[in-house]
């Protein structure tokens, strides 16, 4: 299998000091200041395998300048979502039924820890700030051990876009919940947010991938790379694109994620850059299409996390309408 190496180099890094004004709504709560400073971010001890055919690459680690991040949340009109549970941009198609799995590590404390990612599109939908979305089930494993389950709401706006409108995740240690950190557009001053767009623009502005203040969600993303093949387990692929993840906590400390994403796949790929303490890393192992029987699984699954939603988050997911079959 062919794999092309890329170069890191240490850069210096503009930051964007979120200093936010703590009161009213985000619909009036704009950034107060906006300090640029400078840091440096230390690369990788292993740097992450397979870049460009062309050339060597050298990746660029964005400025995230205050003319950039205009507003800490997209603006989202309701009415353009005409065809929103049919998910099919190219970059991450959410088909009910299919199955991603993703294995790589983590890191704690120096030690890497086996960790795969099982995301299953499900034929549920659920209703958000009037959009109807796909509901996704995710499980997080740590060491063969579920670390994490979590149902996620996507829906497709009419210019391509997918948009994430909110997501209950329940954490676990030694098999017991031991934090649920949801947010729901629409509650507790939160916000829907694009996944990833359906034309990415190298270089361009970073976009909301949703707002939820009240559990500091606040992830940002810009495509820093294109036109790259990259090989993972499952298969070779070209013209991947990739994007460089951060929020406003992880932006100050310097942190950032990596996703890759080849055309009519998906996510293939996530690595890390910078003082991402858990320095995940993961690689598209499998795509699963579930048989009728696996789907409906899937479901009841989904259905139980979401009955443990409404008894865990009575304040937030409690007050969403239940999930249903697609229509």
């Amino acid at each position: 299998m062919k794999r092309i190496r890329i170069i890191y180099l240490n850069a210096f890094i503009s930051l964007l000091l979120f200093n936010v004004a703590c009161t009213g709504s985000p619909a009036t709560a704009p950034v107060a200041t906006a300090a640029v400073v400078a840091t440096q971010v230390p690369a990788p001890t292993t740097a992450p395998t397979a870049i460009s055919t062309a050339t060597p690459a050298i990746v660029v680690v964005p400025t995230w300048a205050p003319e950039v991040i205009k507003q800490r949340w997209e603006t989202f009109d309701a009415s353009q979502f005409d065809r929103s549970t049919i998910i099919d941009n190219q970059w991450f198609p959410l088909n009910p039924g299919t199955q991603y799995i993703w294995e790589g590590f983590t890191e704690d404390a120096g030690k890497k820890i086996p960790h795969k990612v099982i995301l299953t599109v499900t034929d549920l939908t659920k209703i958000v700030e009037g959009v109807r979305n796909v509901v996704v089930w995710d499980q997080d494993y740590a060491n063969g051990t579920l670390a994490e389950a979590e149902l996620a709401l996507f829906a497709q706006a009419n210019d391509g876009n997918l948009w994430h409108f909110g997501q209950y995740p329940e954490v676990y240690e030694n098999g017991k919940l031991v934090e649920s950190p949801a947010w729901i557009a629409g509650i507790e001053d939160a916000r829907p947010g694009i996944t990833i767009k359906a034309k990415p623009q190298l270089n361009g502005p970073s976009y909301s991938q949703g707002f939820g203040p009240a559990v500091n969600w606040t992830d940002r993303a810009r495509v820093i790379q294109s036109n790259l093949e990259i090989c993972v387990p499952l298969n070779c692929y070209k013209d991947v694109i990739v994007t460089m993840e951060t929020s406003e906590s992880e932006l100050l400390k310097g942190a950032f994620q990596m996703k890759y994403y080849a055309p009519g796949v998906g996510n293939i790929k996530v690595d890390w850059y910078g003082a991402d303490a858990t320095r995940e890393t993961l690689e598209l192992v499998k795509i699963v299409k579930l048989d009728a029987k696996g789907l409906a699984e899937a479901r009841e699954k989904a259905l139980a996390l979401e009955k443990s939603a409404y008894g865990v988050s009575k304040d937030v997911y409690g007050k969403t309408k239940p999930s249903e079959l697609a229509p």
